[in-house]
């Protein structure tokens, strides 16, 4: 049990840090290639997702891929949009947060499954 919460921990905080890297270097991006202002939400959806596949893929082993999948991509949406929401200033819940909920546990169970067929 106490593994199994660690590799979630783990696969959190992999996921919010790979996304705040990633957001960075695109926030680079935009201001050197002037970027427009509609490419933004759907690339950050992207890297999020992207993000929260590569930390599970680290970090889940062992057994019960898609339950700790799906409890570590909830847990990392949650925290990157508690994040980003705090940068940003602004903290407003709506129906695409759902989606967005449910896009990360569909990439948190996918990169769970593949985590624990992976060979240490």
């Amino acid at each position: 049990m106490r593994e199994n919460v660690f590799q979630v921990v783990k696969s959190v905080l992999a996921a919010v840090i790979f996304s705040l890297a990633c957001v960075l270097v695109f926030s680079l991006i935009i201001q050197l290639f002037s970027l427009s202002a509609s490419v933004i939400k759907p690339v950050n959806q992207v890297l999020k997702t992207v993000c929260i596949a590569a930390g599970g893929l680290l970090f889940i082993r062992g057994e019960k891929g898609i339950v700790k999948g799906a409890i570590y991509g909830a847990a990392a949406t949650l925290a990157t949009y508690v994040i980003y929401s705090a940068i940003a200033g602004s903290f407003a819940v709506t129906w695409l947060f759902a989606l967005e909920i449910v896009l990360g546990i569909v990439a948190g169970v996918i990169s769970g499954i593949i985590g624990v067929n992976l060979k240490s």
